[in-house]
C-alpha cells in the first residue's frame, strides 16, 4: 500500500511501486566493470595503498568537463524506476568509476525493496541509548544495501524534535543534540564499515513536515549552533560521515541547498567536512547560486539534472561558476566514494536483481534486539509486569495488536518505510504474545476494540488486558495533535474507530483492574487514562520483529531498558511552541515564497523547556523503568587538561539483571545564560542483582561551553559548573562540582 504525499519525491516510489509486481524477478545488469588487471593499467588511481585524496586528484585530472558534470546529478534509468532506489549516478567504465546507487535508509533498505529486513524506526533505535547496539543496526543495514546493488543510503536522520507533532519525528533520535549526535555518530560508523556511503539529513533546523518546501526556519545564531548543528557536526567529526542531505525549507529566509553560511562557512569550513553535499530530492532551486553556495551534487527522480546538469556546464563556461567550484564538487563526490571503498568493493545486486534475498536471521536478530532495547517501560503500577505467573488469561485488545492492523503499525511512513512491496513477514503483537504465553500455560484471547463491548467482555474475563493504541506518522504531514482519535493506520488512510483509543482504554481498564497499554507511536502521546491503567509500555514503531520484542519485554525475558527521547507533556498547552508565529507558521510582508517559522523560544526545547519554565511533565526526557533497581553513589569530579572526568558507582540493587542508562547533566554558571542543565554524557551499564561498577564519563572541553554571537566561535565561561548524574533528567541522585577558567575554543 503506497502513502499519501504532496511532493514530487513521491512520484518517484510512486513509479517503483508500479513495476514491482512485474519486475521482482528482473535481473539488474549494471555497468561493467573492468578485470583488476586491466583497472591497475588504465586507471593507477586504482591503487588502494594511495591517500583518498591523492586517488581523487588523480582520477579527476583525466576527466573531461562532461564527465564531470555527469557525476552531479542524478539521471532517470531503468535502475532507478524498476530496481527500487531513490537515485542512480551511472558508472563511467572507461575511467573505472562505479554505478553510484542511492536508496532511502531510515529503518532498512526502502524504495519499494524486497527481501530486506524491517529494522524499527529512529526513535526505537535511540531510545536504547546504546552506542555498541546501534553501530550493529549500521552495520547490518550497510550489508543489505551493498548486497542488493546500493553503495550511499541516506540515513541516518537527526534534526531535533522541537514540534513533537512533526511527522518526521519518528526518524530521529529526539530533543537533544548531543544524544543526536551520539546515535549518528555510531549508525554512520556501522554503515560505511560495509563500503557504503552514509548520508546525514536533513540539513538543517528541519523540524517540520507542515509547509515543508517553502517555510523559512528563522533562528539565530547560537541557538542553532547549541540545538540544531551538533548532532550533524558530531556527525562529520566522530561518525566522518560520507555525505550530507541539505533539506527542503529555508534558513532565515535562503534556501538550505543554496546557503552559503550552512554549506559551505559552517559545514565546510569551520567543520572541515571533506565529503558532499547532496540536495534532497527537488530541493535545488538554482544553478549559479546552488554551485556557489556548496551543494555538490543535485538529487531529482526525472529531471536528468535540470540544474546540474547542461545547466551547470552552461554556467561554467559563461564564468558563473568557477571550474575550480566544478573540480571541488566532484573530488568531493570521489574522495568519500575513496574513503569508504565504492572503488575497492563495487556493489553488485545478487543474480536474481530486485528479488535478491538479503534479509538472514542475523539481520533480524539485530532488529529484534533494537526493538527490545529501545522499548521504554513507563509505568508498572504494582509490579503488573513481568507477567511471568502460570497459567493466566490475557485479553489483547486494539487494532494494532493482530492482522492487518499491526502490519501497518510497525513502522511510520513515507521514504524511510520498509518494505513498501510487504514482502517481510511482520511477526504481530498477537502471535508473539500468544506463542510466548503458551509457554506459561496462558490463553490469550484477542478483540480488535473496533466493538468495544467485545473488548470489554473480553477484560472482565482475563486475568490482564493489555491494549494497543497507536498513532499514524509520516512523511508529508504531521500529525494535528498529540491526542490517540485513531485506530491502526494504512499508509494512504486512516481508520477511525466507533470511540477514540482513549475511550476504548478507559472502557478496559474499568472492566479490568490490571490493564496494561502498549504504545506503537513515533512520538510522545496524551494519557487522559494514566492513572486508570497499572502499566504503559512505549513500543514506538519496533520493526518487522514487532510481536517477539515485545513478547520478550512483558514477560520478562527481556528486562527493560530504553530511556524516553523526547519529554512526554501533560498536556499540549506546555509545549514550548506556543504561537502561531513559532509553528506552523506565519506570513512576512514581502515573501512570497511561503512562511516563517520563528523559532522564538531559543534553546528552550524539550526539556530545557520544562526545565526553565518549572513544568512537570508527564514523563521527562531520560526516563524509562526496569524490572530491577539501581543506587547511584560516591559521584567525583576530576579536572582534566581538556575539560572534566565525572565518576559514580552504580549499584543493581534490585533481584533481577539489568541494564541502566546513566546520564550526566551539567548545569552552567548563570552568567553564560544557558539552560537550567543539559545532557553531556551517559552509558549504559548491564549489572547483575547485587552488582556494583565503578563508572567513569569523561566531559571533553565542549561539554562545559556555549556559542558567543560576538566573537562566532565556542567559549568556556568562568565559574563553577555543576555536573548531575542520575536515571533522568529530572532523576539526579548525584552531583558535584567543577570550577573552570574562561576559555576560547576553536570553532
Amino acid at each position: 500500500m503506497l502513502r499519501r504525499t504532496r511532493t514530487r519525491r513521491g512520484h518517484r516510489w510512486l513509479t517503483v511501486m508500479m513495476a514491482i509486481t512485474s519486475l521482482a524477478g528482473a535481473v539488474v545488469v549494471l555497468s561493467p566493470r573492468l578485470s583488476a588487471g586491466a583497472a591497475a593499467a588504465q586507471c593507477p588511481w586504482m591503487d588502494p595503498t594511495q591517500s583518498s585524496d591523492r586517488r581523487a586528484g588523480e582520477l579527476l585530472g583525466a576527466m573531461t568537463l562532461d564527465q564531470e558534470i555527469s557525476m552531479l546529478h542524478s539521471t532517470e534509468s531503468t535502475m532507478m524506476t524498476y530496481y527500487g532506489t531513490a537515485g542512480h549516478i551511472a558508472a563511467i567504465p572507461q575511467l573505472c568509476i562505479p554505478d553510484v546507487v542511492l536508496n532511502d535508509a531510515g529503518a532498512g533498505v526502502g524504495d519499494g525493496q524486497v527481501n530486506t529486513t524491517a529494522f524499527p524506526d529512529g526513535i526505537a533505535q535511540a531510545s536504547s541509548w546504546d552506542p555498541s547496539l546501534q553501530q550493529q543496526y549500521g552495520t547490518a543495514l550497510g550489508w543489505e544495501a551493498w548486497h542488493k546493488g546500493i553503495n550511499v543510503m541516506l540515513a541516518p536522520g537527526v534534526n531535533i524534535a522541537r514540534v513533537p507533532m512533526n511527522g518526521r519525528n519518528f526518524e530521529y533520535a529526539g530533543e537533544d543534540p548531543y544524544l543526536a549526535g551520539q546515535t549518528s555518530a555510531a549508525v554512520i560508523k556501522g554503515i560505511q564499515s560495509q563500503n557504503v556511503i552514509a548520508t546525514v539529513k536533513h540539513y538543517a533546523a528541519n523540524n517540520q513536515e507542515t509547509n515543508r518546501m517553502t517555510v523559512s526556519s528563522d533562528v539565530n545564531e547560537r541557538t542553532l549552533h547549541e540545538i540544531y548543528l551538533p548532532a550533524f557536526e558530531t556527525a562529520v567529526k566522530q561518525g566522518h560521515v560520507g555525505s550530507v542531505m541539505c533539506s527542503y525549507n529555508r534558513i532565515n529566509t535562503v534556501y538550505a541547498c543554496e546557503n552559503p553560511s550552512m554549506l559551505t562557512d559552517i559545514l565546510k569550513k569551520e567543520w572541515g567536512f571533506s565529503g558532499f553535499v547532496m540536495s534532497d530530492w527537488g530541493a535545488t532551486h538554482s544553478t549559479a547560486p546552488a554551485a556557489n553556495a556548496g551543494l555538490d551534487m543535485e538529487m531529482e527522480s526525472y529531471n536528468n539534472g535540470q540544474y546540474f546538469g547542461a545547466a551547470l556546464k552552461t554556467a561554467v563556461q559563461n564564468g558563473q561558476v568557477p571550474s575550480s567550484r566544478v573540480n571541488d564538487m566532484v573530488v568531493r563526490i570521489l574522495r568519500s566514494m575513496f574513503a569508504d571503498g565504492l572503488f575497492d568493493h563495487p556493489a553488485v545486486p545478487e543474480p536474481q536483481g530486485f528479488a535478491a534475498v538479503v534479509n538472514t536471521p542475523a539481520e533480524a536478530t539485530v532488529a529484534r534486539n533494537v526493538a527490545e532495547a529501545g522499548t521504554v517501560l513507563l509505568k508498572n503500577k504494582d509490579g503488573v509486569l513481568p507477567l511471568d505467573g502460570i497459567g493466566k488469561k490475557i485479553a489483547l485488545i486494539g487494532q494494532a495488536a493482530g492482522g492487518h492492523g499491526a502490519e501497518l503499525a510497525y513502522q511510520g511512513g513515507g521514504s524511510s518505510h520498509v518494505p513498501l512491496a510487504g514482502s517481510v513477514p511482520v511477526v504481530s503483537p498477537q502471535q508473539g504474545i500468544t506463542q510466548r504465553g503458551a509457554a506459561n500455560g496462558d490463553a490469550v484471547v484477542y478483540a480488535d476494540g473496533t466493538v468495544v463491548a467485545d473488548a470489554v467482555a473480553a477484560a472482565k474475563a482475563s486475568d490482564v488486558a493489555i491494549v494497543y493504541a497507536n498513532d499514524s506518522e509520516a512523511e508529508g504531514s504531521d500529525r494535528p495533535n498529540l491526542g490517540l482519535n485513531y485506530g491502526a493506520c494504512g499508509l494512504v488512510t486512516c481508520a477511525q474507530l466507533p470511540v477514540s483509543q482513549d475511550q476504548l482504554i478507559e472502557a478496559v481498564a474499568q472492566a479490568n483492574p490490571n490493564t496494561i497499554v502498549v504504545l506503537n507511536t513515533g512520538g510522545p502521546v496524551l494519557m487522559p487514562w494514566l492513572n486508570q491503567v497499572k502499566g504503559v509500555v512505549e513500543a514506538w514503531y519496533p520493526g518487522q520483529e514487532d510481536g517477539n520484542a515485545i513478547a520478550s519485554i512483558l514477560f520478562g525475558d527481556v528486562n527493560p531498558s530504553g530511556k524516553l527521547t523526547q519529554t512526554f507533556p501533560a498536556s499540549q498547552s506546555d509545549l514550548p511552541t506556543q504561537t502561531t508565529a513559532q509553528y506552523p507558521g506565519t506570513t512576512v510582508a514581502g515573501d512570497t515564497v511561503g512562511p516563517h517559522a520563528t523559532y522564538s523560544e531559543g534553546l528552550d526545547i524539550g526539556y530545557r523547556w520544562y526545565d526553565t519554565q518549572n513544568i512537570s511533565p508527564l514523563f521527562p526526557f531520560g526516563y524509562g523503568l526496569s524490572y530491577t533497581t539501581f543506587g547511584y553513589s560516591n559521584a567525583t569530579v576530576t579536572r582534566t587538561t581538556n575539560g572534566a572526568t565525572v565518576s559514580f558507582t552504580l549499584t543493581n540493587t534490585g533481584g533481577r539483571a539489568g541494564a541502566e542508562v546513566a546520564q550526566v547533566y551539567i548545569a552552567d554558571p548563570a552568567v553564560s545564560g544557558e539552560p537550567p542543565k543539559q545532557l553531556k554524557g551517559y552509558q549504559k551499564v548491564s549489572l547483575q542483582p547485587g552488582q556494583s561498577s565503578r563508572v567513569t564519563i569523561p566531559l571533553d572541553s565542549r561539554a562545559f561551553a556555549r556559542w558567543d554571537t560576538s566573537r562566532h566561535t565556542w567559549v568556556v565561561d568562568k565559574g563553577t559548573y555543576t555536573i548531575f548524574v542520575g536515571s533522568s533528567s529530572r532523576d539526579l541522585r548525584q552531583q558535584a562540582g567543577v570550577t573552570l577558567a574562561a576559555r576560547t575554543l576553536a570553532p
